[in-house]
């Protein structure tokens, strides 16, 4: 289990020992007020990774080991006061990508996705006011990736 310490600006992993009981976590530090996690093998390794929504504006991505330890984050920009992350392949090129909803400034980043852990600069996209969550799906059964945003001021 992977959750956001937003009052010490960490992340924290809890490992499960497969009797519904976890260890202690083990922390690492993200950018400020780490709001939300993801996770998915970033750089194709077939170990977990990890991203996290930071309130600095940025997430940053804790490639795994494999053995529940993690490298030091990368951080990557996105818009202004990111909140919910989550991840998908948004160009069909078998490489996980980020998408974060940027509640202050109404927009949506996607963060595509080289396969070797890394990302190229944000494409960001418009959205109602106050993005507040984000889901992923193939909505239109066109075999691609949509998005869907839920509008915090907007009610929508």
């Amino acid at each position: 289990m992977v959750v956001a310490n937003k009052a010490d600006n960490t992340v924290g992993l809890l490992r499960g020992y497969g009797n519904g009981s976890f260890t202690n976590q083990t922390t690492y530090s993200t950018g400020s007020y780490p709001f939300s996690v993801a996770v998915g093998d970033f750089n194709n390794d077939t170990n977990l990774d990890i991203v996290v929504a930071n309130d600095d504006n940025t997430v940053s991505v804790l490639l795994g080991y494999g053995n529940g330890s993690f490298a030091n984050q990368t951080k990557y920009s996105t818009g202004y006061r990111p909140w919910p992350v989550t991840v998908g392949d948004f160009n069909n090129d078998t490489r996980l990508d980020i998408v974060v909803a940027n509640f202050g400034d109404n927009t949506v980043s996607v963060l595509l996705g080289y396969g070797n852990g890394s990302f190229a600069n944000q494409m960001t996209y418009s959205t109602g006011a106050a993005p507040g969550s984000v889901a992923v799906g193939d909505f239109n059964n066109d075999t691609h990736l949509d998005l869907v945003v839920t509008n915090y001021d907007d009610n929508t």
